[in-house]
């Protein structure tokens, strides 16, 4: 960021920051994962008059769940770069939020979604959106880094994740690409 004042040129570099709720930090994903987990179970925990009440429906209770806590949770999930610490967070958080609501009715309810795989299906689909389409986003997607990688063990990236879940691999001209069987 460049600040004019004066006729003098300041350049303002930050480690972290907060843009349209989601936080971009240097570190990557795992600051953003780990706040919404926080603001997800503070949402929980202001509901929990409602999660005790017998006089609201379970239904009730499950929608008011995915509306109000889990939307708080998956905002922007689709720009994570999950590693294994974030994958056993996100895991973490799945049973208190369960818990709360279903702990007692999971047979009326039926089978349910874990919150890891909501993620990875959310990434995945937004991936493929991405992919057919012809705009800007489809340009950066397949776009590569001049230049090389740092020494030593590489940071996860986007891709990577992509690569892990589909069996795909990364060609430097072009898109990710099914593996020869």
């Amino acid at each position: 960021m460049t600040n004019n004042t004066n006729g003098f040129s300041t350049d303002i570099r930050v480690n972290r920051f907060k843009y349209l709720g989601a936080i971009i930090a240097d570190e990557g994903s795992k600051s953003d994962i780990f706040a919404r987990i926080a603001q997800a179970t503070a949402a929980l925990a202001k509901l929990n008059t409602i999660w005790n009440d017998r006089n609201i429906a379970l239904s009730s209770k499950i929608r008011l769940m995915r509306s109000l806590v889990m939307s708080i949770f998956l905002y922007a999930c689709e720009s994570w770069t999950l590693t294994a610490d974030t994958e056993r967070r996100i895991q973490a958080i799945d049973p208190i939020s369960n818990e709360e609501v279903r702990n007692r009715t999971r047979q009326a309810i039926g089978p349910h979604e874990d919150l890891l795989t909501t993620v990875k299906r959310r990434k995945l689909k937004w991936y493929w959106h991405i992919t057919r389409s012809s705009g800007l986003a489809k340009t950066i997607l397949q776009r590569t880094v001049q230049g090389g990688r740092r020494r030593g063990r590489q940071k996860k990236r986007w891709e990577d994740n992509i690569t892990e879940w589909t069996g795909m691999t990364h060609d430097p001209n072009g898109p990710l690409r099914l593996r020869d069987r």
